[in-house]
């Protein structure tokens, strides 16, 4: 690869087959710039510098060729591959890294901590609150690793935070274990920063019954309708609720994503 020196970028070539070098903003220190200069006119126009760029950009155009000719046979299969490679949820995972790095952020409802060690790596701290202590336990081990992660116990109608400490706060599969849910929201609102933003994930309405018994379930999930009056009574506004796309191999009944923006205190 031809030498660059600092200071220095390219432009395309104006005749000489090979791209030429200009001057950046950097300016080289005199003694270097003659050095350089001295060694441009010695090295830069020769045959063998030619030969080089015209092997590099061969080179180059067939890595180009190789990856059209992959994709272009492996679309109806990319998925698959990707996923064997790489997993499943690496994508979703890789999402967390658009909070901002200054963040507090609250996991409600936590369980085993697995939204909490997807944030983790991405924000300044994580509040964890669970009203089951085997739940804790479990998160626990699982975010060990992590010394800015701080596992409450608590209900979500009455959260074990200050008022206005939070930037963001995710409920994932939680809010149909509560009884009173409006209760839950006005209570997240309170903790939430005004301008903050709350995600819920849920189910949306079904007729599974047996789920009140065998796992609890005090709704059987929450309308569109519902959904958002919740939100907008308890101080969260620019409400957007998004069912998710059916996974093929889930046996339960769809979700649905709410996101809000906490009201400015101001605001009336």
């Amino acid at each position: 690869m031809p030498f660059r020196p600092p200071g220095f970028g390219t432009r395309p070539s104006t005749g000489s087959g090979r791209p030429e070098l200009v001057e950046g903003r950097d300016e080289l220190e005199p003694s270097a710039r003659r050095l350089w200069l001295l060694v441009r006119e010695q090295v830069g126009p020769t045959p063998a510098a030619a030969q080089d760029q015209r092997r590099l950009q061969a080179a180059l155009a067939e890595r180009r060729t190789k990856s059209q000719e992959f994709f272009s046979s492996s679309a109806g299969q990319w998925d698959r591959v990707r996923d064997e490679l790489f997993g499943e949820g690496f994508h979703l995972a890789a999402l967390a890294a658009l909070a901002d790095a200054s963040w507090t952020v609250a996991d409600l409802g936590c369980g085993t901590g697995q939204v909490s060690a997807a944030l983790a790596p991405f924000v300044a701290r994580v509040i964890a609150v669970d009203a089951s202590a085997a739940m804790l336990q479990a998160a626990k081990k699982r975010l060990h690793g992590f010394d800015h992660i701080e596992l409450r116990r608590g209900e979500l109608e009455a959260l074990p935070i200050d008022d206005a400490l939070i930037d963001a706060a995710t409920l994932m599969l939680v809010l149909h274990h509560v009884p009173e849910p409006e209760k839950a929201l006005a209570d997240v609102a309170r903790v939430v920063k005004p301008g903050g933003r709350v995600i819920v994930v849920d189910m949306l309405p079904h007729d599974r019954e047996s789920y009140r018994q065998q796992m609890g379930h005090v709704w059987l999930g929450f309308s569109d309708e519902h959904m958002r009056r919740m939100m907008s009574d308890s101080g969260f506004q620019e409400i957007r609720i998004v069912p998710l796309a059916p996974d093929a191999r889930a046996k339960g009944p769809g979700l649905f994503i709410a996101t809000g923006r906490r009201r400015d205190l101001l605001t009336h």
